[in-house]
């Protein structure tokens, strides 16, 4: 009998699977609304394994050998390779080779997708066929109606009035439209062609009409890439006025792309823009270019480099290689006509106040790594005679490599490190005052080159004795060998003066000698709901005094700071060019508690002493860069940070370098938070006291704020301000408003910055994004999310 004839029958029952395959439209119609049109239907076929099993219950059998149909009455259930369908009725005429189903079908694939219909019919060659009422829901909550569903010569699926959305119905009224969807008169999946056309396509906001596309072809999910228009984008800002931007994508071959985006602005004209993108079998390359004739370019502050060039520019280059698992290769290069363009037109990834042009080779061991780069820096900033660009170094190249024995030595562990840098500057870059007020002369960059080799040993072994002491032996050894071909400090005039007797040979050497030891006692104690960790450390680095401290070129270790973060550094310098010589000790206690009920707390405490020898940081330096920094006195600043967190959502955090003659706070900074499902909150105050002689002659206090709160199911309202406590001002604001569902995300935010110095570069903009699940995006913004949450 027909029915027993499982191979047969299956192969039948596969018909019934064609519902499922129209689930990937609902990808398809998204794609065409945003014009992306990157995924579609796949097959109409579903594929079946040739040993798939198939299940069929119904209340009723029967086979008529006169008309030859099988049918399956009353409760129908199929289970067949993983899909399973429920139906009233289910015909095969073996005759007409058609295949019939009526009444609640229920289709469930394997991917969760569901398809719902009240009638089905079509042939076992899938050639052709009619779906009547046709529902789906996908498992990522995506829906797709249709009225009719016809499957035509074998080679198209053609939907009419078709809609399409991610929003779930709403619960109390299922008859009201939902908060978006996207209808079609037609929608015709063509498979000679691999094609998707909408004929007649409206987008739908609330019910009612926004965007209406009279045809629309796009290519279904056989066509990875297809050159056509992508989704504009808008922006909106103080100086350019409103931009629209309409990008073209375009298929060059398998391996190679481009993306051409005209961009017009109502207050400076026409931007163009191009990006060439080229995928190796290794790597990428992707080389961008941008520029414009300004329409208006007096709307800029007088004497900037915005207003003083009417045609401005840019190319750049960007590479990324994976020369072999362990070694990579690449470059990112930009030239611009100005100082100012990328930035001015937030070019993405090209905005930053210095744009880091660099080179690298870079190789990762199991215990090694390699990293080789040479730096240029380029400076974006409003100034159009401004010098800061010519004042960078110029590295060529600066060159790290560490490597840990991979055997122990002497039962510890024996590490290097060496570390090789060469750099130039075409302009010193030396200052005595700042905003008018006299500070102390800091020679940040000399003219020249220099070059300078370093290598460093360093063996280290951790005991552990009966009563749970650990104590670290450590011995280090580092050389350096310095090339000098840079200006003396001391060959600018009268105007500046250099105490520090900077060494004018062409060439030096230094070395560092180090033994250390590290004592550590962790104290567990225990109550019935808590538990507590206190740790006393203390430290203990005999070394001879800094050789010719003072004496050679600092550009790597010019940013200090003292905190508790680095009270346990040996070295406590930031980069090669300095060392911290002579005898110091440093002790501090560090203490973790939890407790029971949620709540934890940390902190850390201690000091540090030089105990002999000259002291690096009272020492003469070109930045003078261990001036007013808690170290320079045989007894430094105390240090600290703490913690504390609630299971109410309260955290505190705060860390502190109080003076170590009368407590006087020096640096630091705390904050307070507060974050529940309805409203979350931060508070942060920094506060940095005057340091002249190392070039900030003022105090620094600012307070930052950011507050968000959900007023309703779905809305939220944010908002962010910093405050110049010093200055009485505001330097930076935001606010803004957010509605999120499970299908649609908007955010629109104001937010300014001002510049307390320099009044002419204050600036605001509005930033805003509209996101439909499975669509897209629609940015309105000046850089995209300029002021946004995060």
């Amino acid at each position: 009998m027909a029915v027993g004839d499982r191979k047969n029958t299956g192969r039948h029952v596969v018909a019934l699977l064609m519902g499922i395959s129209m689930c990937s439209y609902t990808a398809s119609v998204p794609a065409a609304f945003a014009q992306q049109g990157s995924i579609g239907m796949p097959s109409l076929e579903p594929k079946i394994s040739e040993d798939a099993k198939l299940m069929l219950s119904a209340n009723q059998l029967l086979y008529n050998r006169d008309t030859e149909i099988v049918s399956a009455e009353g409760g129908v259930q199929i289970n067949y390779a993983g899909y399973k369908m429920v139906a009233q009725k289910v015909e095969y005429n073996q005759k007409t080779g058609r295949m019939m189903a009526s009444g609640n079908i229920e289709l469930v694939g394997p991917d969760g997708n569901r398809m719902y219909a009240d009638s089905l019919d079509v042939t076992d060659n899938f050639a052709e066929g009619f779906v009547n009422s046709l529902r789906i829901e996908t498992a990522d909550n995506t829906r797709l109606t249709a009225e009719t569903g016809e499957r035509v010569s074998g080679t198209q699926m053609i939907l009419h009035k078709g809609v399409y959305t991610a929003c779930l119905p709403c619960t109390e009224n299922p008859e009201h439209p939902p908060f978006w969807q996207v209808k079609a008169e037609r929608v015709v999946q063509n498979g000679e062609t691999h094609t998707i056309r909408l004929e007649k396509a409206r987008f739908q906001l609330l019910g009612q009409s926004l965007a209406y596309v009279p045809f629309l072809e796009v290519p279904d999910n056989t066509v990875r890439r297809k050159s056509g228009f992508l989704f504009p984008t808008f922006s909106t800002s103080q100086n350019l006025g409103f931009g629209l931007s309409v990008p073209y994508y375009y298929v060059i071959s398998p391996s190679m792309d481009a993306t051409i985006t005209g961009t017009g602005y109502t207050s400076q004209g026409f931007m163009l823009e191009g990006e060439f993108r080229q995928r190796f079998e290794n790597g990428t390359h992707i080389l961008r270019a941008a520029g414009i004739d300004q329409a208006q370019p007096d709307l800029f502050t007088p004497n900037t480099s915005d207003a003083e060039h009417k045609a401005r520019g840019m190319i750049n280059s960007k590479a990324d290689f994976q020369i072999n698992p362990r070694w990579a290769f690449g470059w990112d290069v930009m030239v611009q006509s100005d100082n100012n363009f990328s930035r001015t037109y937030e070019l993405r990834g090209l905005n930053q106040s210095t744009h880091t042009n660099q080179v690298y080779l870079t190789g990762l061991g199991k215990r090694n790594y390699f990293d080789m780069r040479s730096f240029y820096f380029d400076v974006q900033d409003a100034d159009d005679t401004s010098v800061s660009e010519k004042k960078q170094a110029i590295v060529y190249p600066v060159i790290d490599y560490h490597w840990v024995s991979p055997e122990s030595v002497a039962g510890g562990e024996l590490s290097a490190d060496v570390n090789f840098t060469n750099l130039s500057r075409t302009h010193e870059d030396i200052y005595n005052t700042v905003n008018g007020i006299p500070v102390q002369d800091r020679f940040r960059g000399l003219p020249g080159q220099t070059s300078r080799l370093t290598g460093e040993l360093q063996w280290q072994r951790t005991f552990t004795d009966d009563s749970g002491l650990l104590f670290t032996p450590l011995l280090a050894a580092r050389g350096d060998g310095l090339a000098l071909n840079m200006d003396s400090a001391n060959s600018f005039g009268p105007t500046f003066i250099y105490d520090g007797n900077y060494d004018d040979a062409g060439a030096a050497a230094r070395g560092m000698v180090t033994a250390g030891l590290e004592l550590r006692y962790p104290i567990l104690a225990t109550t019935n709901n808590s538990s507590h960790v206190f740790e006393p450390i203390a430290q203990l680095y005999v070394r001879p005094d800094e050789p010719l401290a003072g004496r050679l070129p600092n550009e790597d270790a010019q940013s200090f700071v003292f905190d508790a973060t680095s009270l346990f550094d040996r070295d406590k310098f930031s980069g090669y060019d300095r060392i911290e010589g002579g005898t110091r000790a440093n002790l501090g206690i560090r203490y973790t508690g939890t407790f029971d009920s949620g709540y934890k707390l940390s902190g850390l405490f201690g000091q540090s002493y030089q105990i002999a020898g000259q002291n690096s940081f009272a020492r003469p330096d070109l930045v003078n860069v261990g001036a007013e920094s808690g170290l320079e006195t045989s007894r430094s600043d105390y240090v600290g940070m703490g913690s504390v967190t609630t299971p109410q959502g309260v955290s505190l955090t705060g860390s502190y370098r109080l003076d170590e003659t009368d407590f006087s706070f020096r640096r630091g900074d705390a904050s307070a938070g507060y974050q529940n499902d309805r409203f979350s909150t931060s508070l942060v105050y920094t506060h940095i006291a005057a340091q002249p002689d190392y070039g900030s002659p003022v105090p620094n206090d600012e307070l930052q704020s950011f507050a968000s709160l959900k007023f309703k199911e779905y809305w939220s309202v944010f908002g962010g301000v910093a405050y110049d406590l010093n200055n009485s001002s505001v330097s930076r604001q935001s606010i803004g408003l957010s509605y999120e569902d499970e299908c649609t995300i908007f955010t629109i935010a104001y937010s300014e910055r001002r510049d307390t110095v320099n009044e002419t570069a204050s600036d605001w903009s509005v930033g805003a994004k509209l996101t439909f699940r499975t669509l897209g995006d629609i940015n309105l913004g000046y850089g995209g999310d300029e002021g946004l949450p995060n």
